[in-house]
């Protein structure tokens, strides 16, 4: 069998367990777990990019992935009036005094001779600059959250098209991995992960903390559809006659004709980054990428600049992990911080690439859909199983109890199955890297 029948063979699979849910179940939720398939192995992507490219262990992908939800308020919600007068200009003159001190800080740094001068200076410039940023800053929150707290209590955003935020939660998400990586590319690729994980970590408390900009653990609801409405949907005449003609409720065809379109947008983002990852990794600067990784030491020798190559490659993961953030809260249409779990989800997108295939870009869309498929499907199909097993014991029996009750642990124990079975039977993941490719 050669590698592109298997491969092939391997997707054909995995979907032919989307089309055993859409008969057995519904296709309503064939289609809800496809649509978060698509979003995980944009994700699986965006950590591919890192890992396999440059074989940077970063644990920070859920942080991006906030900003990238965040990036859909702070854009597509419309603003709120009454607290851009209350507080907007604070809020703007307070961001410009932070910068203003910043820049400062740099050229003073920049121009004095080192010593205790320049250290004090900067020591007392940071001192003002924070305590003149808090005096502006701290009233006009107080006064924006004030304004409805129980349905605003935020600015609000620029009521953009929800499409646009895409394209802004992959820039916020870049820019935040500008700063990190600048601070910790530096660092052993141990502590790198510590790092990252500490970093995602602040990310996603800022996000819960700071109810002037997302409402923090309120949640922001409403957010923009970038597809229709079901309610629209089924006010629509031509909709409902549709509707009828292949035999479905109005609820049951908006519900399906919405993730559907979920999917097929979905799908042209997957395919387009995923076609810009493939040219890229075949690119010269792809080659130089695989080369740092599989040897820094002999690529410095060649004059590569590794830490530059390396935040590069940072920045782009990060950017399509923002842009799979924004496109996950447009589906929801709702940011919810509180969700974001690092420690959790980031574990599972790892599994994601590793089961697929790191540096292979095929490997971890495969590896988004298949794990992502079994996350949500293995619990009800192991109470199934655990029914089946128990039906000849009697009710209130205790193995009986205990078997059932331990279906709901079915996910993890299938992860780490999953993965010790790869680990051991494919180590380079079900659709391996070419070498020399």
């Amino acid at each position: 069998m050669t590698i592109n029948t298997r491969n092939i063979m391997l997707f054909a699979l995995v979907f032919s367990l989307f089309i055993a849910v859409g008969f057995f179940q519904s296709w309503s939720v064939a289609f809800t777990l496809i649509n978060m398939s698509l979003i995980s192995s944009v994700m699986a992507l965006g950590v591919n990019i890192q890992w396999g490219y440059a074989g940077l262990f970063s644990v920070g992908t859920m942080g991006f992935v906030a900003l990238g939800g965040m990036a859909t308020v702070i854009t597509s919600v419309p603003p709120v009036k009454e607290a851009w007068e209350v507080g907007g200009f604070g809020i703007l003159l307070a961001l410009a005094i932070a910068a203003g001190t910043i820049v400062w800080a740099i050229a003073l740094w920049k121009t004095m001779a080192p010593g205790r001068a320049r250290n004090w200076a900067l020591f007392a410039l940071m001192v003002i600059g924070f305590f003149t940023f808090r005096f502006v800053f701290d009233p006009s929150v107080q006064a924006i959250e004030k304004i409805n707290p129980a349905g605003t209590g935020f600015l609000g955003g620029l009521e953009l098209p929800i499409l646009i935020s895409w394209v802004v939660g992959g820039i916020l998400a870049a820019g935040a991995a500008w700063v990190i990586g600048k601070i910790s590319l530096g660092l052993r690729s141990d502590y790198l992960a510590i790092a990252t994980l500490g970093i995602a970590e602040i990310i996603i408390a800022f996000l819960k903390n700071e109810e002037w900009l997302t409402r923090g653990v309120k949640n922001v609801n409403g957010i923009p559809r970038p597809v229709a409405k079901e309610v629209d949907l089924q006010a629509s005449e031509s909709f409902l006659a549709a509707a009828d003609r292949f035999g479905l409720s109005a609820i049951d065809a908006s519900s399906l004709y919405v993730k559907v379109s979920y999917a097929i947008l979905f799908a042209v983002v997957l395919l387009i980054i995923l076609w810009l990852s493939e040219m890229a990794l075949k690119s010269p600067w792809g080659r130089m990428m695989r080369a740092i990784r599989d040897n820094e030491e002999a690529a410095e020798a060649m004059g590569k600049d590794v830490t530059k190559r390396h935040l590069q490659v940072f920045i782009l993961g990060s950017a399509v992990c923002g842009i799979a953030g924004a496109m996950m809260v447009s589906m929801d249409g709702l940011f919810t911080p509180t969700t974001y779990q690092p420690l959790r989800f980031t574990f599972l997108i790892w599994v994601m690439v590793v089961v697929g295939g790191s540096g292979n870009n095929w490997g971890s869309v495969l590896g988004g859909f298949l794990i992502w498929f079994l996350w949500i499907e293995v619990e009800p199909i192991g109470l199934w199983l655990m029914s089946l097993i128990t039906a000849g014991m009697a009710d209130g029996y205790w193995l009986k109890s205990h078997l059932i009750d331990s279906a709901a642990h079915m996910r993890l124990l299938t992860m780490g199955l999953i993965l010790l079975l790869v680990l051991r039977f494919s180590p380079r993941g079900l659709i391996p890297e070419k070498q020399g490719g």
